[in-house]
């Protein structure tokens, strides 16, 4: 598969994934100004589904050494996907699946609240696995935290585990090419994360004031690996990633009592789950060199890894097995990656285009949620040809069944 290479004058080179995608102009230059930063390791790796971001683009892999970009990670920390295989048949599904969408809903918050009104995305009695998940994996460490941070300790915390969010965050029932029925999902560390990114990005431009360090965006502002400042962010960064895993998983197990009690029937997960990251930053080591490699809308995709590629609302989606592609940093897309903006999406879809673009799953169909509609995004199709060299597709997935916050 063939990649382009862009050369960067006092920088790295970007290698990208996208032949036959679209590949807007600003997220080149994004690109091109994350390679100039002279910590880069080799180079950028940009995947098919890339676009346009905050300091860098959604689709990135940025290997560092010495420093970490908060913003490159962004605030949704350690979003990613979870999905698993159930022993459910499709003809098992009643007719009318409005039931089960209810049901799901029921189970799992989702949405979010304006200011000074009540978060329908919040838990307001938390529920005894939340309460039992927070204490036993997350409490301590939190209060660690906030004793050096303390704006993080007025969060949406234990009130946002096990909830679903807003914008492009999804609970799907899906059926195989075998007509399985799967269950998957797309959250990440909600409130809390989002307090922890946008802290850490402020501390991160300060110090760029502090040390008079200028930069082509002050959203690539940086911490250095050694001060208090990037060992904080290590640490809070590597909380707010297990929040978002155990975050999943608790929705998970909602999201399978919802499928029982709709069935009236127990759901056995016949596959073991898989949970992975695609915004989120750790330590790897690639071309004999320990570095901090972020993926910011990537996923990890090494030799015989499992992943999950989803596409929208209306598009089928796949898991996949990682080929171990070392010029992507063993990576690939995280999904098919946006071609409108959620303003530009508002302005020019309609309630009937989004409505016939999504007729075959059982969703919303309302205004709130046309800058979701499958139009809204590259075609997830292509953008699988683009990193054939990345992943081969285990299964497909087409959804029957659309939760959006």
């Amino acid at each position: 598969m063939a990649i382009e290479v862009i050369n960067v004058e006092k920088g790295v080179p970007v290698k990208s994934w996208t032949v036959g995608v679209p590949f807007e102009d600003g997220a080149r230059q994004q690109l091109k100004n994350l390679a100039s930063l002279p910590f880069i390791h080799k180079w950028v790796a940009a995947m098919p589904d890339v676009h346009f971001g905050k300091g860098a683009t959604i689709g990135s892999v940025i290997p560092t050494t010495g420093a970490i970009i908060p913003a490159a990670v962004g605030v949704d920390i350690g979003c990613g996907m979870m999905a698993v295989k159930t022993d459910v048949r499709a003809d098992q599904l009643p007719d009318s699946l409005k039931e089960l969408r209810s049901n799901l809903e029921r189970a799992i918050p989702h949405g979010g609240g304006k200011a000074r009104k009540r978060d329908p995305g919040a838990w307001h009695d938390i529920p005894d696995d939340v309460g039992q998940f927070w204490q036993q994996q997350l409490a301590d460490r939190f209060a660690v935290l906030c004793d050096k941070h303390p704006v993080l300790k007025n969060t949406n915390n234990v009130k946002h585990l096990g909830t679903l969010g807003t914008g492009n965050h999804f609970i799907e029932v899906c059926l195989d090419e075998q007509d399985d029925v799967w269950i998957m999902l797309h959250s990440g560390s909600r409130g809390v994360g989002n307090r922890i990114g946008e802290h850490f990005i402020r501390l991160a431009k300060q110090e760029m004031e502090r040390f008079f360090i200028q930069l082509p965006d002050r959203d690539l502002s940086y911490l250095v690996e050694g001060t208090d400042y990037f060992n904080d962010y290590v640490e809070a960064v590597d909380w707010a990633q297990d929040f978002a895993r155990i975050n999943r998983q608790v929705m998970m197990r909602r999201a399978l009592n919802a499928l029982a009690v709709t069935l009236n029937k127990p759901v056995i997960v016949e596959r073991e789950a898989v949970n992975c990251h695609h915004n989120y930053v750790q330590k790897e080591h690639h071309y004999d060199k320990n570095v901090w490699l972020t993926r910011k809308g990537a996923v990890s995709a090494r030799e015989g890894q499992l992943g999950i590629i989803p596409g929208s609302m209306g598009a089928r989606s796949f898991i996949v097995r990682g080929k171990g592609n070392a010029e992507s940093f063993c990576s690939c897309s995280h999904g098919a990656g946006r071609v409108m903006s959620r303003t530009q999406a508002k302005k020019v879809v309609s309630v009937e285009e989004h409505a016939l673009a999504t007729a075959h799953v059982e969703c919303r169909k309302d205004a709130s949620v046309v800058d979701e509609t499958p139009s809204a995004y590259k075609n997830i199709d292509a953008v699988m040809a683009a990193q054939s060299d990345l992943v081969e597709v285990v299964h497909t997935l087409r959804q029957v069944v659309c939760v959006k916050g």
